[in-house]
């Protein structure tokens, strides 16, 4: 990767991440609430929606940026060369991109996400973040690969975009729980059990209380979330890279 493409990645993506969190932060209030342990509308219901809004612009765009550039760089270093430039092993390349990416956009992210979660239900663990950021690029590259051979040229934004939105769909579903105990690792009060981490620990809790729908609390607005976050984020991402390059 040039400087250039390097600089295309870095503005594109946090372009991107800030069009999806300022756009759709809404849908995100109303599913940390939904997940919230004391219920929807004692953690505010509908009201201040936007709450929480100003942490969430801070980490966004770096947040984002920060992704995509560890996302590209590596991508470009582990196909250039050797077994993992095989176009049979793509898919591994694209989850080890990913997960990478993930890992550095977290430094960025938990910090502001536990500020962002916390005032939202007021009136991260980083494993549910690689794992659903790793499930969202390699369902999404794929898509963007088989389209791309069937039609015998790279996709256009819009497509790159609907690829986003699928493979976020599916992200978001099979992450849910994950996502549930995430929450309410985030507000937990300090030197509570919940607070100390133990992700099993926390969806057995919820499991005994409220049951399976407990463990996916929020999915509705939480898939549309991030259906349409991947839909912003991939279209507006490919649309301000392939300007800048």
């Amino acid at each position: 990767m040039d400087r250039r493409e390097f600089v295309a990645s870095l503005v594109a993506g946090g372009c991107a991440g800030m069009c999806v969190d300022l756009t759709l932060f809404p849908l995100d209030t109303i599913k940390t609430r939904l997940q919230s342990q004391q219920g929807f509308y004692k953690a505010g219901g509908f009201r201040g929606i936007y709450a929480g809004v100003p942490s969430a612009a801070v980490g966004s765009f770096p947040n984002a940026a920060a992704f995509f550039v560890t996302y590209e760089c590596t991508k470009s270093v582990l196909g250039a060369g050797g077994a993992l430039a095989a176009p049979h092993v793509a898919p591994v390349t694209h989850m080890l991109a990913a997960s990478l990416g993930e890992i550095v956009a977290c430094l960025i992210r938990v910090p502001t996400e536990v500020v962002k979660q916390r005032t939202q239900a007021s009136p991260s663990s980083s494993t549910y973040n690689m794992l659903l950021a790793t499930l969202k690029e390699e369902v999404s590259d794929n898509q963007r690969t088989l389209w791309s051979l069937r039609q015998g040229h790279t996709l256009h934004s819009w497509q790159s975009a609907v690829c986003g939105a699928f493979a976020g769909a599916v992200a978001a579903f099979v992450t849910t729980p994950l996502d549930v105990a995430k929450t309410r690792i985030m507000l937990a009060k300090a030197g509570s059990a919940t607070a100390s981490g133990n992700i099993p620990l926390v969806l057995y809790d919820v499991w005994r209380s409220k049951g399976l729908p407990g463990l996916f609390a929020g999915s509705l607005p939480r898939m549309a979330f991030i259906s349409a976050g991947g839909f912003i984020f991939l279209g507006a991402y490919e649309k301000v890279r392939r300007s800048l390059l």
